[in-house]
């Protein structure tokens, strides 16, 4: 057991029966009652963003969470299958368990947070940047560098992104997988 004083960025709790990240937190002293505590917490379950308001000092649950790096496998249908660079072990994720999954190709590295009490997996998430390659899009014009305009292209992993007009078949480009957006042109 915590209290709101042991409030952090990145710290997991318990709350309303569901396990829950705090993004953002403010400690907030009023001149008339009692002081509290502002925060934005995160469902690790929905990943849906709740803005709540603790009083100073209330007891909180703390939830012990692990970060394991896997390695993408395979998918089959709507299942993903990863596997533990330390020991080997393999788990079956939902496709929508990963945001922005159809970045995703074979042997890329997956961070997975896991609930340490209970073994269950929370979220998981992308590296920050993914490198992919153009399967198709439309030709490049010579010269079009300068300009703020954009067309649709289809990486190697069927994802559609939309890039500048000079990009071509086979460039290999920078994502980021937050946004889901072009970044730069990579040799």
């Amino acid at each position: 057991m915590g209290t709101t004083a042991d409030f952090r960025n990145g710290l997991c709790i318990q709350f309303n029966g569901d396990p829950w990240k705090i993004e953002s937190f403010q400690h907030v002293k009023p001149g008339k009652g009692p002081a509290f505590v502002r925060t934005k917490i995160r469902n690790l379950n929905t990943g849906r963003l709740l803005e709540n308001t603790f009083t100073s000092g209330v007891k909180i649950e703390i939830i012990r969470i692990e970060n394991r790096k896997y390695q993408f496998l395979y998918s089959e249908g709507n299942d993903y299958h990863l596997m533990n660079n330390d020991n080997y072990e393999q788990i079956t994720l939902q496709k929508n368990f990963i945001k922005n999954s159809n970045l995703l190709k074979d042997g890329e590295n997956v961070e997975v947070l896991f609930h340490a009490d209970q073994g269950l997996p929370l979220s998981a998430s992308l590296p920050t940047h993914i490198i992919l390659k153009i399967e198709h899009t439309e030709p490049g014009i010579k010269g079009n560098t300068a300009t703020n305009t954009f067309k649709p292209a289809t990486t190697e992993t069927g994802a559609l992104i939309q890039v500048p007009l000079f990009i071509n078949e086979g460039d290999k480009i920078k994502i980021d997988t937050m946004k889901n957006i072009y970044l730069e042109r990579v040799k």
